[in-house]
């Protein structure tokens, strides 16, 4: 599969990385994680405190990274004034909320949310969060392919990048039980690697895959063949730029699963608790909070960039685009007459 990027998505995957192509994007977008603590703290529901985390995390961590992952409830109102317009701005459409049906989750839009609203205040990328496994009800399979799907078509439609991030998590009849945004101890590797592939074609029009890895975090350890063989497959099924997402593995945890991705051609990562939950746990101290930021998570953060730059492969270097990455789609004056209208 050769891919030609529009002029839309290509700016938009320029903006998200650093001059060599390489991604190391922060998520400030998570919802339940915030909100869960506040709200236990505050006695229920508190839009500021939740918004305030948000704001002091953008603060601390832009300058280290290269896009910024942002949702619509709270990030972007009350963080709008801090975010660096420097950096890529990616912004989350999916719900945090989902229907669980013990064989399987439904997926859907934010209300009065969508990829032309994302897009017309200016954002670089659409991200999409899907729950998903090849053995869930022919029911919700059927439901997530259609979300997936409609979402890749209307950002063809706008000329904006499709960032879309796979989980997978747990039915009735597994021992594990959660509704968090956490990784699953006792995954399969299979059900990661089906997943990537049930939406590498062509017709979902995902740009690039965030993924988790296909073996748990928690303990991961190095110098593996066999977990590289597992992390070489989601690259070659992924067939296009793919990132890790962190799923709230440890920091070393975290930079191990790095290791073993960017040998497998991975182009960087889009983490958001490997980097800050250390940090936000001293939530409701604020300076405990931004000390924590300042101290913990933003070497981290270099240390992970210095690895990616040692290691990730840039994304305009990908196979898919045939070695022609970072070319435009139609270098003569006929460009116009070419370039479809919204």
């Amino acid at each position: 599969m050769t891919i030609t990027l529009t002029p839309g998505k290509q700016m938009g995957f320029r903006r998200m990385s650093d001059a060599a192509g390489r991604f190391k994007m922060t998520a400030v977008d998570q919802r339940p994680p915030i909100k869960t603590a506040v709200e236990a703290h505050r006695g229920g529901p508190h839009w500021e405190d939740v918004a305030r985390v948000k704001t002091e995390l953008l603060r601390a961590l832009q300058p280290s990274s290269t896009a910024m992952l942002m949702d619509p409830h709270y990030a972007i109102p009350h963080g709008w004034q801090v975010f660096d317009p420097a950096k890529g701005l990616i912004v989350t459409l999916e719900d945090s909320q989902f229907r669980d049906t013990g064989q399987g989750r439904f997926s859907a839009e934010i209300d009065d949310w969508s990829v032309g609203k994302i897009k017309r205040m200016g954002g670089d990328a659409v991200k999409v969060l899907a729950w998903y496994r090849p053995d869930i009800s022919d029911e919700v399979r059927a439901a997530q392919h259609d979300f997936v799907k409609r979402t890749g078509e209307a950002c063809a439609r706008f000329d904006i990048p499709f960032l879309f991030e796979l989980l997978v998590h747990p039915i009735e009849s597994d021992a594990e039980q959660t509704s968090e945004y956490t990784e699953m101890a006792t995954k399969h590797a299979d059900h990661v690697l089906q997943s990537v592939d049930a939406f590498a074609g062509a017709d979902y029009g995902v740009d690039v895959f965030k993924l988790e890895s296909p073996v748990p975090a928690k303990g991961i350890t190095g110098g593996d063949a066999q977990v590289q063989a597992l992390f070489d497959e989601i690259g070659k099924l992924a067939a296009r730029p793919w990132v890790m997402l962190s799923a709230g593995a440890g920091k070393p945890d975290f930079k191990t699963v790095l290791e073993y991705a960017y040998a497998a051609g991975a182009s960087g990562y889009l983490a958001g608790r490997a980097i800050w939950l250390d940090a936000f746990a001293a939530y409701p101290d604020w300076e405990a909070m931004a000390a924590g930021l300042r101290r913990d998570s933003v070497p981290y953060m270099e240390d992970l960039n210095a690895l990616t730059d040692a290691h990730a492969t840039p994304w305009h270097e990908h196979a898919c685009y045939g070695g022609r990455g970072l070319d435009f789609i139609d270098p003569t004056a006929g460009f116009r007459q070419g370039y479809g209208d919204i």
